[in-house]
């Protein structure tokens, strides 16, 4: 490894470092603390992936909840981005749907999910269908508006150059729309992976049984914090891991662009 990503990964890692420090310091050796340190919470963690530490209701069950948390997120996120990008491109590209539908859509966009919690639960019932709807519905303002963004702000001149190259009208939006609002498509769809595993916890209070979310809310009832702490730190890493796949995934396709080759 040669010494810049030497520097790179001595940046990363300085902030996550420092964190741990100063928990430890905050936490080690208080007995009534009610903040466990960070080294409880590494054995709880283990613990909860592989069993053999306590043994107890949570052992070796982390598997199990984290398929569950991953089915809801990447279910309700595609589902999310089938409805969203191609309203998202219609509103863009049609004045005459913008019209209609954009200041619906705009009303209802600033309503948070944890608003809607109680209204799932009594359109789908308690249980894993809530959960799936509540991950849509994060999932999809975000892809929605960059899409919209994408579509409407495609530069003049591209138009103009497609004209003079012989380019149909029928054949703009595949060869000219399509690939410039691509980049914010992208970034619209990072942002609602990354929604999606923001409102995970709150899909999850929704009488579900397995998920990283019910796990973090049945382990505060019972005190448990440092399943609480584990259970974050699943849902940091995967969250991590989801978005890295989205952003491979961007400079593969758009290697073309500035921005992401």
């Amino acid at each position: 490894m040669d010494a810049a990503r030497l520097r790179v990964a001595g940046l990363a890692l300085a902030a996550p470092l420092l964190f741990l420090l100063f928990w430890h310091v905050s936490t080690a050796g208080r007995s009534f603390s009610l903040i466990p340190p960070p080294l409880e919470v590494g054995r709880q963690l283990w613990d909860l992936a592989f069993g053999g530490v306590w043994d107890d209701l949570y052992s070796g069950t982390l598997a199990e909840h984290a398929f569950a948390s991953v089915s809801r997120v990447y279910g309700g996120f595609l589902l999310a981005a089938a409805c969203a990008l191609p309203l998202g491109m219609l509103i863009g590209r049609i004045r005459l749907v913008r019209e209609a539908l954009d200041p619906t859509l705009q009303l209802m966009r600033p309503i948070p999910v944890t608003a809607w919690l109680p209204l799932a639960m009594i359109v789908f019932g308690i249980g894993p269908r809530s959960a799936f709807f509540l991950v849509f519905l994060g999932a999809f303002y975000p892809i929605l508006v960059n899409t919209i963004f994408g579509v409407r702000n495609v530069e003049g001149r591209l138009f103009e150059a497609a004209a003079m190259l012989g380019v149909s009208p029928s054949a703009v939006f595949w060869k000219v729309v399509l690939p410039a609002s691509l980049p914010s498509i992208f970034t619209g769809l990072r942002l609602g992976l990354g929604f999606a595993w923001v409102v995970i916890v709150v899909g999850e209070m929704t009488g579900v049984q397995t998920g990283l979310g019910a796990i973090i809310m049945e382990a505060r009832q019972l005190s448990r914090t440092e399943i609480v702490i584990s259970g974050m730190i699943a849902i940091g890493l995967l969250g991590y891991a989801s978005d890295a796949l989205v952003q491979a995934l961007g400079r593969r396709l758009l290697r073309w662009s500035p921005q992401h080759g």
